[in-house]
């Protein structure tokens, strides 16, 4: 019985989750894209350095100002696969966010090999339904 109650639970959670998602959901432009300004994938860096966010076809806007065709950037570090696009981006060491509207950042990570990706989110950190994901940059820090 505890089991199957919290089976339905999550289910339900999952639902809720879902159709709430799809609410606030925005939609992105076809010619949409983000990429990395800098660093260059590849590019050896020091242990903190500089990252430049680039969009076309988009605009940028903070969290919580819902506008047309625009988002803000997420930094994924080092993650293997994406996390649910059908939900707000959570924000853990591994995401993160950049909801007062950033374009650059300075990053501190530790010595080796990262992966660096961007995913831009909406007003509710949500990525688009045709989401706007960069091209995954590897950096080596020294």
């Amino acid at each position: 019985m505890k089991t199957l109650i919290i089976t339905l639970a999550l289910v339900l959670t999952s639902i809720s989750t879902i159709a709430l998602s799809n609410e606030v959901k925005s939609t992105s432009p076809v010619n949409a894209s983000v990429y990395f300004i800098t660093p260059a994938d590849g590019q050896t860096v020091s242990s903190t350095f500089t990252i430049k966010f680039g969009l076309n076809g988009m605009g940028v806007s903070p969290a919580g100002i819902e506008k047309k065709n625009t988002g803000h950037h997420h930094i994924l570090i080092d993650t293997d696969t994406l996390p649910n696009m059908l939900a707000p981006l959570p924000a853990t060491d591994k995401i993160k966010h950049f909801g007062g509207g950033q374009t650059e950042t300075q990053l501190t990570l530790s010595p080796g090999k990262h992966t660096l990706q961007l995913v831009l989110g909406n007003h509710h950190h949500i990525p688009h339904n045709m989401p706007v994901i960069s091209k995954k940059i590897t950096v080596i820090v020294k």
